[in-house]
This record gives structure tokens, C-alpha cells and sequence, in this order.
């Protein structure tokens, strides 16, 4: 069953929070290191200022409350988890039906710029055509989505959750689908799994490894960079991955205790992988990252939401050997994503019809450069259609 749902935050957490903000033990850092050695100290005493004393959830309470939200109940038995989703619906009847998935450690807030330009492309520069009705649900563990409360929550499980979704809760016999990050992985799972059910898929990020066997053709020089590329920041950069997919109870007691702890944890992530230049305020506003923060926050999910790395790493990697994701994919190459693949490797794992260099942004590509990207996924999905 579907239920209308409203954000209303108690007072009592967020005067609560403001306590905790004001006693934060912030370490000093060595002199000149910067955020080389992590969230520079200084950066982040200013930000968690301007959280206890000027920023207003109120009124991004009231923002965000202005876009139709639900809960509904998907899955049966053990295998039943509760959704939270943004359902935003064209004025065109005639649109069709979009799937926004998040990643971490974003949320469905960073969709909230993209999804005008999305349900009535005509205000920006688009046609009535192009619309789409779209659906933003947030993941298991994430915002208030239910948690998984068993092992075995990984993409895939993930995909079929939000495929149920969009086909039993919603009635959208088929839809397109669009993601990044964790968003990619479990697109890719659900067009692979079901191929009937999706039209297109919209990638910014390759969610799918290719399996490469003695079948496969030679490696291009490109992809050869490309590995040893990612071998480099698998080395220097990814520290994180291996706490969260090893250890994500023991990183989730602090994260969830301490308001600058979390601040620390997730900004160095927004710093590292946008198109900021060094600067955040240049990809994001201390509004957006502090409602995206108080939004973990207030919803005590950090520690679920990274809970999913473990199971990534207990689950399915990829398809079976000789497969791949046929389902028709556009892919939008961002210069400042965190690792990007040349299209030969992408397209051993999907069936690539359409590929678009960027001219700017990063990881977070909804919330850095929402028309670049609303544009590419109006164009790519006309050309699907």
C-alpha cells in the first residue's frame, strides 16, 4: 500500500543536534597540509558553525516537502522492506517513466534541482515531448527508506526492490532508468535482470564490470591505462571503500554519534569527486551540503547506507561470464568522475548507442550540473524511443 509522506523533523533532534555541534572536538591538523591528509580542520570548524548558528532545516523542510513524497511496502515475506520515493508526475500525460537512483553519499535531495527540468523540459529550453514522470526513490538504509534488517542486501536484491516499485506499487509496465554511483550498479542489475521492463538505461557512472575471459578480445591500450588507473586509486584513494565494505558497524558508531564526524567523513567525499577545483563552494553551496548532512543526520541512516559496501562485496559482481547488460544505454562521461573508462570497456559489459563527453562536472552529476545532464537524458532517451 502506498502512503502520502511529509518530512517533520521533532524539535527536539534538531535542538539536540545544535548541543552536540556546539561541543565538537575538532583536531588540529599539521600546518600546510591542507586536505591532504583528510577534511581540513580549518574548513570544517567553519562549516559546522554556519550548521549550528545559520543553517535552517525549516526551511528546507518546507522545500523539499513541496515535492510529492510516499512510503509503500515492497517485496513479500522476509524479502518485504519499506521504500520512501519522491513521485513527481509530469502535466504531460503522454510522458514517460523515469527511475532516479541515488548513491552514496548523496541522497534523493540531489535530485531535487534536476527534476523540474525533467517532468516539464519546456520551462528549460526542451520540448513537452521529452518529459518524463519521475520516480526518486530513496535506497534501503538510506533517509527513510527502511534499513534491511538481514544479510544479502546487496545491488541486485536493491534492483529487484525497485523494480517491484516501479511495476506492482506504481503500474509503469516499462520505464527508463538513470544513475551513478550505487545508482548505476543497481540500474544495471535491474535492466539485466529485467529486460522487458526497461527501455533504456542512463548511466554516468559504469556500474557493471565486464568479465573478461579467454574469449574476450585484447585489451586496447586505452583500457590498459584505464586499470591501471583504477589499480592507483584502488591503492591511494580508497581507503573508504575497504572500512564500509569490511567494517561498516564499527565506522557507523561515530559517524552516527558525531555530527562533525559525519561532516568530515562525507565533505572530504564531495571535495574529492566533484568538479570543484579545490574550492566546494564552486560545485556546491554550504546549503546543499549541510541539508544533505542534517539529512543523514536526522534520519540516523550513515551507518546503514554504508552497510551496503559489505554486502556489495558478499553479493554478485557482475554477470556471468559472456553476458552483458543488452539493454540500450546511453552513457554521459563527466571529467571529474572518479574513474572513467574508455567506451570499448563500458561496452563489454552494455549494448552503448549513444556516449557524450561532458564538458564539466564530477561524481555528483545531478547536483553539479543539472541541465548538462537532464539534457543528455531527454536527448538520449528520445533516441531509445
Amino acid at each position: 500500500m502506498m502512503e502520502p509522506f511529509r518530512i517533520a523533523v521533532p524539535d527536539a533532534v534538531l535542538k539536540d543536534l545544535r548541543v552536540r555541534l556546539a561541543r565538537s572536538r575538532v583536531p588540529d591538523g599539521l600546518e600546510g597540509v591542507g586536505w591532504e591528509q583528510g577534511t581540513d580542520p580549518s574548513y570544517l570548524r567553519e562549516l559546522l558553525e554556519i550548521w549550528r548558528t545559520d543553517f535552517d532545516w525549516r526551511t528546507q523542510e518546507t522545500r523539499l516537502n513541496k515535492f510529492p513524497q510516499f512510503k509503500a511496502g515492497v517485496g513479500e515475506g522476509q524479502d518485504a522492506i519499506g521504500l520512501h520515493f519522491l513521485h513527481v508526475q509530469s502535466p504531460h500525460k503522454a510522458a514517460r517513466p523515469l527511475l532516479l537512483l541515488h548513491g552514496w553519499p548523496g541522497s534523493v535531495i540531489e535530485f531535487t534541482k534536476i527534476i523540474p527540468m525533467l517532468t516539464r523540459p519546456e520551462d528549460y529550453g526542451g520540448r513537452p515531448e521529452s518529459a518524463f514522470h519521475v520516480v526518486a526513490p530513496s535506497l534501503p538504509g538510506y533517509g527513510y527508506s527502511e534499513a534491511p534488517r538481514t544479510r544479502g542486501a546487496d545491488p541486485r536484491r536493491i534492483a529487484g526492490w525497485m523494480d517491484n516499485l516501479m511495476r506492482e506499487v506504481l503500474g509503469y509496465e516499462s520505464y527508463f532508468a538513470q544513475g551513478g554511483d550505487w545508482g548505476s550498479v543497481i540500474a544495471s542489475w535491474i535492466a539485466y535482470d529485467q529486460p522487458r521492463a526497461v527501455r533504456g538505461l542512463h548511466l554516468n557512472m559504469a556500474g557493471l564490470r565486464p568479465t573478461l575471459g579467454a574469449q574476450s578480445p585484447p585489451l586496447s591500450e586505452a583500457e590498459k591505462a584505464f586499470l591501471a588507473e583504477a589499480r592507483r586509486k584502488r591503492s591511494e584513494d580508497f581507503a573508504y571503500q575497504a572500512i564500509q565494505g569490511t567494517r561498516p558497524q564499527t565506522l557507523g558508531v561515530a559517524l552516527n554519534d558525531s555530527p562533525a564526524g559525519l561532516a568530515a567523513w562525507l565533505v572530504e567525499k564531495f571535495r574529492a569527486w566533484s568538479d570543484c577545483r579545490g574550492n566546494l563552494e564552486n560545485s556546491f553551496s554550504s546549503e546543499d551540503l549541510l541539508t544533505n548532512l542534517t539529512w543523514y543526520w536526522i534520519t540516523g541512516s550513515i551507518t546503514s547506507s554504508i552497510r551496503l559496501y559489505y554486502e556489495f562485496r558478499q553479493g554478485d559482481a557482475g554477470p556471468p561470464e559472456g553476458t552483458r547488460v543488452e539493454t540500450p544505454t546511453a552513457f554521459a562521461d563527466f571529467p571529474k568522475e572518479i574513474l572513467r573508462p574508455p567506451r570499448e570497456w563500458v561496452e563489454r559489459a552494455y549494448n552503448v548507442v549513444r556516449w557524450s563527453e561532458m564538458p564539466r562536472g564530477g561524481h555528483f552529476a545531478a547536483w553539479e550540473q543539472p541541465r548538462l545532464l537532464a539534457e543528455d537524458l531527454r536527448a538520449a532517451c528520445d533516441e531509445i524511443d
